[in-house]
């Protein structure tokens, strides 16, 4: 493999789990088809291209700021505390009023692929 290499792990943002952002990262990514292939898919093509999902990447990625910033940016109100789903966010958005902010965490999925040998 190139530079010793023999695997590249990459976290992915399954696309498909915007539409379940309660779902939990690890139950989302199990799920598969009656081939066998991951239902997700942004997953499904990496699994088909010789990918492997390795686990969860539970803290992938992760926004926090003002509910201000929040309002411009989704046109929302944000002005409740708990849970607020956001259209195209894999999971809901953390609210708190007396803070005025509002955190965003997001999983993504670990996928390897192996490295050529060159």
């Amino acid at each position: 493999a190139l530079a010793g290499l023999r695997a590249l792990v990459a976290p992915l943002r399954p696309p498909d789990k915007a539409a379940e952002p309660e779902a939990p990262m690890d139950e989302y990514a199990a799920r598969t088809r009656a081939d066998g292939l991951p239902a997700d898919r942004w997953l499904r093509t990496h699994v088909r291209a010789g990918g492997r999902v390795e686990g969860v990447a539970w803290c992938s990625s992760t926004v926090q700021a003002t509910l201000a910033r929040w309002r411009e940016w989704t046109g929302l109100p944000f002005d409740r505390d708990g849970p607020v789903v956001v259209p195209g966010a894999l999971a809901p958005v953390h609210v708190s009023t007396a803070q005025n902010a509002a955190v965003y965490v997001e999983a993504n999925v670990w996928v390897s692929h192996a490295v050529p040998a060159g």
